[in-house]
């Protein structure tokens, strides 16, 4: 382990939805059918905010959660890191309209834009701030509302996605999940496979724009899938090398719930058994940063860990970007 290493994730939280799309719900949407979802995505439901609910509010309520399970006051936070892609706005940023409402009024904040890595590359900067002794708390919050950016007429993106949060507390004491290590990687040359292309600066919404769809994402599926298990694949590999663990020390993979096959097929290149490869796909879809955090706070619910228990998060998405971080249980208070 790594000596200087302090920060761990002291506590999560998670939310999603009330509303539940169903593949039967899609079927009267689109020319789709139950058994074409499931048998290439594995994804049986998703969930879908209100046209009233914001990304911040449904970030809100995982933040309140993750707070709440690290045992501190929302007054500790020394930071805040939003990931996410579907903003209330351009600007303010999303993190500090969360600042406010959590009456966090010691902590700064901003918003990474990682599209679904975003929750492992807040969780990088996270341990930066953690280890170095700049803050003791890092709040991160990974919230999406994807479908306000899914066009329910394009049958090849909107089966996918769905909507949700997760947060988790990045501490320098507390028993919890030690961050051992976390490696990002990014490749621009491939920016177009998977984009949102009217609303920037390049391309401002106009009459146009709207009419052209131009403000709804846009994904080369293929081509997307070729990219995404190499590089979690490679990425993984360097962190539990980085970490000093070998892939029979997995307790727990956790990748990106973006689809089945991927998240087989990543499987299999590290041999874990079936039983140990966290799954929420199934009904939740893919909710882009929020997803390993969502599994994430589902496991330790659902399966206590025990001491140095192992667990491998990996993820990829726009960008294209891609990261993995390996964490270990531990019970004891601190770490030096």
């Amino acid at each position: 382990m790594n000596k200087h290493s302090k920060a761990r994730i002291i506590g999560t939280g998670r939310y999603l939805p009330e509303r539940i799309l169903s593949n039967q719900d899609l079927e009267k949407m689109v020319e789709t059918s139950d058994e074409w979802i499931f048998s290439r995505t594995g994804m049986k439901e998703r969930r879908i905010a209100k046209s009233d609910e914001s990304t911040s509010d449904m970030g809100f309520q995982a933040a309140k959660r993750a707070i709440e399970s690290a045992k501190i006051s929302a007054e500790e936070i020394d930071l805040i890191l939003v990931a996410t892609h579907t903003p209330d706005f351009v600007f303010p940023s999303t993190a500090c309209l969360l600042q406010a409402r959590l009456k966090a009024v010691n902590s700064a904040a901003v918003d990474i834009q990682a599209a679904c890595t975003g929750y492992i590359y807040a969780l990088s900067q996270a341990k930066a701030y953690v280890d170095s002794g700049v803050y003791k708390n890092v709040l991160i919050v990974a919230s999406e509302k994807v479908s306000s950016i899914v066009d329910y007429a394009d049958r090849n993106t909107c089966v996918l996605f769905g909507d949700g949060a997760s947060a988790c507390v990045v501490s320098c004491r507390g028993k919890g999940l030690i961050v051992r290590d976390v490696r990002l990687g990014a490749d621009g040359d491939l920016a177009e496979l998977i984009i949102l292309p009217g609303g920037g600066s390049r391309s401002p919404a106009t009459e146009e724009t709207v009419s052209a769809k131009l403000h709804y994402l846009r994904m080369e599926g293929k081509e997307v899938f070729k990219h995404a298990v190499r590089r979690m694949e490679s990425v993984s590999k360097e962190c539990l090398d980085r970490a000093g663990l070998d892939e029979s020390q997995i307790s727990w993979l956790i990748p990106h719930q973006a689809n089945m096959r991927i998240i087989e097929a990543i499987a299999k290149r590290f041999a874990v058994p079936e039983d140990r490869v966290y799954r929420t796909i199934h009904k939740y879809g893919n909710t882009s940063s929020s997803s390993v955090g969502i599994a994430l706070d589902e496991l330790l619910h659902e399966k206590p860990l025990i001491a140095g228990e192992n667990i491998l998060l990996t993820a990829f998405g726009a960008g294209l970007t891609w990261g993995a971080s390996v964490l270990t249980w531990s019970e004891e208070e601190s770490y030096e």
